[in-house]
């Protein structure tokens, strides 16, 4: 018996990590089996001693392979027959039978029982790392849409006010003042470009964002005078509302701007396909409890009611050529001060999107 399972040795199973060393297993397995078969084999019990050869192949099976296993069986269970035969008198013939046919049927099922459990538990090793793979594949696909999607809007702006210097320079009598401006613009987006990365390498990371007292009402002008151009070539009609001079949030500036151009630029293409007036409002005011509530609504396709529970989903879009990554950055940005955001469809067409920051004195200590 312990030369048969020494020549297992080299296979040993990975299940045997962790537990007892596998060269005291199988000396433990072969002594056991050596006492059985002499126990089976010089007492005349009218009992089914060889039953216990089940421990061997529980024994077993951590520390080999399947094929090693179904030798110890097939061992054990000749073990069991020549011991029937070499110490059963006629008289006990009958009662050492059935035991017999009892001890091979426990061995036998055992073997099968043992080795669809430890089959079990690789499956389920095997899934857990497919699993954590998973996370971590998809984790990263998040990482990269997300910088994909919100660097192409600095990079398209830099691209463009190259091209206009370039123009202008082409011309008989360049336009220093416009030249410059274009410059300036191009060195803004660039500053802007490596803010967002930053930023969302942040959001990944789980780093708190940086607070500091903003006006909300500043950072929307900001972002709508970034967006005239583009509203302008699509014919939309911007209107504000302010509910005061100064409507103070604690917050990372960058960060906030990403969210309502994010909500601006979805209003302005939900707008591309409609014939009738494309009205874009946005509002900023105060809240219950000294918060700040930000509103942007479009008279654009619209929502649906069924399409809300995953608007802000990660990867799920309602645009045919979106990556649906913009709604779910703007959650996260919006959590990570300490809002909540959510959207609605208008009664008279359109929707409108909204977001909670809290006061101030909730994020800086």
């Amino acid at each position: 018996m312990m030369n048969i399972l020494a020549r297992q040795r080299a296979r040993i199973s990975p299940s045997a990590k962790g537990g007892a060393p596998a060269p005291m297993l199988l000396f433990a397995a072969s002594a056991l089996s050596c006492a059985i078969f002499v126990a089976d084999t010089i007492t005349q019990l009218e009992i089914a001693i060889a039953v216990m050869y089940v421990a061997v192949i529980l024994i077993v099976v951590r520390i080999l392979e399947r094929p090693g296993v179904l030798l110890v069986t097939l061992v054990c269970v000749t073990l069991t027959i020549v011991s029937y035969f070499i110490s059963r008198e006629d008289s006990t013939r009958s009662t050492g039978f059935i035991n017999c046919v009892i001890s091979i049927a426990a061995i036998v099922a055992s073997t099968y029982l043992a080795l669809q459990n430890r089959s079990a538990q690789t499956a389920l090793h095997q899934a857990q790392t497919n699993l954590a793979h998973a996370n971590r594949v998809t984790t990263m696909g998040e990482l990269t849409a997300a910088i994909v999607h919100e660097v192409n809007q600095p990079i398209a702006g830099v691209v463009a006010n190259a091209e206009a210097a370039m123009r202008w320079l082409e011309a008989k009598s360049p336009d220093l003042t416009e030249i410059q401006q274009a410059l300036e613009a191009i060195v803004e987006d660039g500053k802007r470009t490596s803010d967002i990365v930053s930023r969302i390498r942040a959001l990944f990371k789980n780093t708190p964002p940086h607070s500091e007292i903003v006006d909300i009402n500043e950072i929307v002008i900001d972002v709508i005078d970034l967006m005239r151009p583009q509203m302008q070539r699509a014919n939309v009609v911007v209107k504000t509302e302010f509910d005061s001079d100064f409507l103070s949030v604690a917050g990372d500036r960058v960060q906030l701007q990403q969210v309502i151009l994010n909500l601006i630029l979805n209003a302005v293409e939900a707008m591309a396909n409609v014939n009738n007036d494309r009205l874009l409002y946005i509002g900023a005011k105060k809240a219950g409890a000294g918060g700040v509530l930000v509103e942007v609504t479009d008279l654009g396709s619209g929502l649906s009611t069924n399409v809300l529970d995953q608007l802000f989903d990660a990867f799920y879009t309602t645009k045919p050529s979106g990556m649906g990554m913009g709604l779910s950055i703007c959650r996260t940005i919006v959590m990570a001060h300490g809002g909540r955001i959510w959207a609605e469809p208008n009664d008279g067409g359109g929707a409108t999107f909204r977001f909670l920051l809290p006061k101030p004195a909730e994020l800086v200590s």
